[in-house]
């Protein structure tokens, strides 16, 4: 029998609306929801639910996101189900944090509301970021670290698609460089700061004052960190690689790579949006993939589960 992996994505997924099927109908999730809001001291409920322009906000984004991956989850749970190993994107892995057991509920909640902000305030002007697509990322870096200024890999999604991040100049003048060098598009994204890149060091710095408060528990469900694409086996590396992640390179491709080498041929999206099963489809396209989005999903993944589990 396979292994089964629950995967959350990162921000870019987010609209209004999302989750408010789990929040009327699964009181566990709305349980959550409300315990987001109360964690962050935002009204959830209008973040997520109501026309509003702050959802697309990093620091609202983030905490919004993660409210819905956590009420998901904990609807997912009720049901019986856990996964074997878990791992999420960027602000994903807060979820798997979430779903490993090494992180309380609440403390992600206040942990990712900080997160936010502080990356929201510490965007420094002139940032950018862009999708360099078609091109091996072996060529990538070294055009990166040929480029004059601050410009470096901020994702490794997939095969044909990694983004790049810095300076709003770097970042065009290796834009223009890896069209030339046989990218076939590089496509500036609509982002407010160059994210995972090294202008964000003292972001992560903020982020470690704020953790060093927070509890980290014994890991019952092995997670990979975004920083090293390898398990998470000591409590104590949490807290270090979750500084790192926030101005590393997010190693996604090479996390599901090493899931699927591990035996792991099943992967569950948690949250909104299908961006996780689009990079898979590009990875490997022999696992098996579901999303689970609305509450109608639910069913779904339990008849797609009681067949994983009689093969």
């Amino acid at each position: 029998m396979g292994r089964t992996a629950f995967i959350f994505p990162g921000q870019g997924s987010q609209y209004i609306g999302m989750g408010k099927d789990f929040y009327e109908q699964i009181p566990v999730s709305r349980e959550m929801f409300k315990l987001a809001g109360k964690a962050s001291g935002l009204d959830m409920e209008a973040l997520c639910f109501e026309q509003n322009d702050k959802i697309n906000i990093t620091e609202y984004t983030q905490i919004a996101m993660l409210a819905m991956e956590v009420a998901v989850l904990k609807a997912v749970e009720e049901l019986g189900y856990r996964p074997d190993v878990t791992a999420g994107l960027s602000l994903g892995e807060y979820g798997a944090l979430a779903a490993s057991g090494a992180m309380e509920a609440r403390d992600v909640f206040q942990v990712v509301r900080k997160r936010g902000l502080y990356m929201q305030e510490a965007v420094p002007t002139g940032g950018a970021m862009a999708a360099v697509l078609g091109l091996a990322a072996s060529e990538i870096e070294k055009v990166c670290a040929q480029t004059e200024g601050i410009v470096s890999i901020a994702n490794y999604n997939c095969p044909g698609q990694i983004v790049i991040t810095g300076e709003a100049g770097a970042v065009a003048r290796a834009s223009k460089a890896l069209g030339e060098a046989g990218a076939k598009r590089c496509v500036p994204l609509n982002v407010s700061g160059p994210f995972h890149s090294g202008l964000l060091k003292g972001a992560g710095e903020r982020l470690g004052e704020a953790l060093s408060c927070v509890e980290i528990r014994e890991i019952k469900i092995p997670y990979l960190s975004n920083v090293t694409a390898d398990y998470v086996t000591d409590k104590e590396q949490v807290k270090d690689l979750l500084v790192r992640q926030v101005a590393c390179p997010v190693r996604w491709q090479q996390c599901i790579e090493r899931m699927i080498e591990d035996g792991v041929d099943s992967f569950v999206e948690i949250g909104p949006g299908r961006t996780l099963s689009g990079f898979m489809r590009k990875i490997n396209r022999d696992v098996r993939m579901i999303n689970i989005e609305k509450v109608e999903d639910l069913e779904k993944f339990t008849r797609w589960g009681h067949k994983q589990r009689k093969e």
